[in-house]
């Protein structure tokens, strides 16, 4: 079994799987309650806060943990836009954002707010100069993500940062780090990043936390509300195995010096490197170190993802998280201004730790015998 869907989901790290179950078994109390069960579990939540917080060179205090990637971007951006909607209605995001960051802003527009989508280039890359043009003295808040899911365009975060806080210093910057956080350094108050979105799982960690980063002093209104937990920012109960899971496994992706994205990126370019000997293919990726882009002429990605499945190869025709629906191409593809003939026949290869060169030799050659049959089948 070959498993290249990696951006959709990680297999969890073997002590993340530990240190969850002891959390359930052992350190299971309530971390609100006062007896000793509860602060062993409450130490669970702060050593993930420490962990987290010096890897984005920030203060503890300022991690909120969510139920993931997708509450995290509805509560920076709901939460910035209800907070701050007297002093304006207007709010910047791309065209190539996540449903996630999306949706939330179809909300928001039928609420009454004002959103400007900006184009990127052919690459993917935004025009740092529109981002400019389009702040103005009511714009609120800026949602960009850091890494694209479906190709991997890393975006000019600090710059944008800059541009955002010289143009209108009160906008809130938000980034969506989810396909970013563990494959490269981030740091918020250098990269001028007031609130900051993660999920767990794409980085080996459990399915259903990731956390909130939210600078000292940003404006912000909560969405969940009860008793009270993580300073009234996110009521409910902690999930206290999950957090420790995520915990754990940022220190572990991460490491010394982010050499496991190192490996995980030396497998990417290998992959890049073999994909050449399929003919009339496009390779459409980004610098992130673990997501491949690749369209093939005159083929459709669900068809050629159910062969590769049948060589029980997993790969991926787009963003999982919205998989289950029927859609037409996606927005990032026709953003790049990709070819028609090749828009239906992208395929997203995601690599992580456990992937190999021997792993990417096979999936080209499957592919060197699958893309030519299914070729010749469509021009019957």
């Amino acid at each position: 079994m070959i498993y290249f869907d990696n951006a959709a989901t990680t297999k969890a790290f073997p002590e993340v799987v530990r240190i969850m179950e002891e959390a359930m078994q052992v350190t299971y109390g309530n971390p609100s309650a006062k007896h000793i069960k509860g602060m062993e579990a409450e130490n669970l939540i702060k050593e993930a806060q420490d962990v987290i917080a010096k890897s984005l060179k920030a203060k503890p205090g300022e991690i909120f943990f969510t139920s993931g990637g997708t509450e995290s971007n509805n509560t920076a951006i709901i939460g910035t836009a209800m907070k701050n909607h007297r002093r304006g209605k207007h709010i910047i995001t791309s065209r190539i954002e996540h449903a996630s960051v999306y949706e939330p802003m179809r909300f928001l527009e039928e609420q009454g707010f004002e959103v400007t989508y900006l184009d990127v280039d052919k690459k993917g890359y935004l025009r740092l100069d529109e981002l400019e043009e389009a702040i103005r003295p009511d714009t609120t808040l800026v949602s960009l993500m850091f890494v694209n899911n479906e190709i991997g365009t890393v975006q000019p975060v600090k710059e944008a940062g800059e541009i955002i806080k010289k143009k209108n210093p009160e906008t809130v910057f938000h980034v969506d780090a989810i396909q970013a956080y563990g494959k490269m350094p981030i740091t918020p108050k250098n990269m001028k990043i007031d609130l900051l979105s993660m999920s767990g799982h794409k980085i080996h960690g459990p399915k259903g936390v990731g956390f909130l980063y939210v600078r000292e002093g940003t404006k912000i209104q909560p969405l969940i509300y009860g008793g009270g937990q993580q300073k009234g920012m996110r009521s409910g109960t902690e999930n206290v195995p999950g957090i420790a899971g995520l915990g754990c496994a940022c220190r572990l992706m991460i490491g010394e010096q982010y050499e496991n994205a190192d490996k995980i990126r030396k497998i990417k370019e290998y992959f890049q490197e073999r994909i050449q000997e399929i003919d009339d293919i496009i390779d459409n990726s980004g610098e992130a170190p673990h997501i491949a882009s690749i369209s093939f002429k005159g083929l459709r990605s669900e068809v050629l993802l159910h062969a590769l499945e049948e060589r029980e190869i997993y790969v991926s025709s787009g963003s999982a998280c919205s998989s289950n629906k029927k859609q037409p191409v996606s927005g990032t593809l026709n953003a790049i201004g990709l070819p028609d003939e090749y828009k239906d026949g992208t395929l997203r290869f995601s690599f992580s730790l456990e992937n190999t060169k021997e792993e990417v030799d096979e999936t080209i050659e499957a592919l060197k015998e699958l893309v030519p049959m299914l070729r010749r089948f469509v021009r019957r």
